[in-house]
C-alpha cells in the first residue's frame, strides 16, 4: 500500500476546475478520495452530454484517450471541491508489473466499468424516464442534490423539463403512498 501511495500524487482540485479538455490525451489514473466530479463531451450542436458522474473512492478517467493517447473527446470537471489521487501512466504501468495484487484489483475495476457500460447503455434505450430516473437515484443516492438538475438530466438522456415531471410524479406517488 505504501508503494502505491508513494507513487501518487495528491491533488486538491475546486469545484468547476477541470481535469481534462477535449482535445488533451489524458495521461494519468485518477482516484477520488473525496468530492464529486462529471464526465462529459459536447454534440456538433454544442451541447453537453454527461456520461457519467465519479464519487467519493471512485476512479474517474477517459480510459480511451489513456489506453490509445489520443486527444480525449471528454471533458472532466470537478462539481464539488475534491482531492484525488493521480498516477502518471508510466507509475500505474510499473505498479501493476511489480505489484500482482494491485494488476488483479485493476482488471476487475475494469471488468466492472465495462459491465456497468452496458448496463447503463441498456437502461438509456430500455427504460422510461422515470426508471432512469431512480437507478439514478440508487446508483448516486448522494449526489443528487449535490449536482445541477441539468447535469442529472443530461447524464439521463432527457430534457430538465422531463426530469422536473419525473420528480414531481415521482414524489406525488410517494406521498400517496406513505397516507
Amino acid at each position: 500500500m505504501d508503494a502505491i501511495l508513494n507513487a501518487s500524487t495528491t491533488k486538491n482540485i475546486r469545484k468547476w476546475q477541470s481535469l481534462l479538455h477535449d482535445g488533451e490525451v489524458w495521461k494519468s489514473m485518477c482516484f477520488i478520495s473525496s468530492g464529486c466530479f462529471r464526465l462529459y463531451r459536447f454534440d456538433k450542436n454544442g451541447v453537453d452530454h454527461t456520461v457519467r458522474f465519479g464519487i467519493d473512492s471512485w476512479w474517474i478517467s477517459d480510459q480511451e484517450s489513456y489506453n490509445n493517447k489520443t486527444p480525449s473527446q471528454y471533458n472532466i470537471e470537478a462539481l464539488a471541491s475534491s482531492t484525488v489521487l493521480i498516477w502518471t501512466k508510466s507509475d500505474w504501468e510499473n505498479l501493476l508489473e511489480t505489484i500482482p495484487p494491485l494488476k488483479l484489483f485493476y482488471d476487475k475495476l475494469t471488468a466492472r466499468a465495462y459491465e456497468k457500460s452496458l448496463q447503463r447503455i441498456y437502461s438509456l434505450i430500455s427504460s422510461s424516464a422515470e426508471e432512469r430516473y431512480l437507478e439514478f437515484q440508487q446508483t448516486y443516492p448522494q449526489t443528487f442534490n449535490k449536482v445541477p438538475l441539468h447535469m442529472v438530466a443530461s447524464y439521463l438522456g432527457i430534457s430538465r423539463e422531463t426530469l422536473s415531471r419525473v420528480r414531481k410524479d415521482f414524489t406525488k406517488r410517494r406521498n400517496h403512498s406513505s397516507e
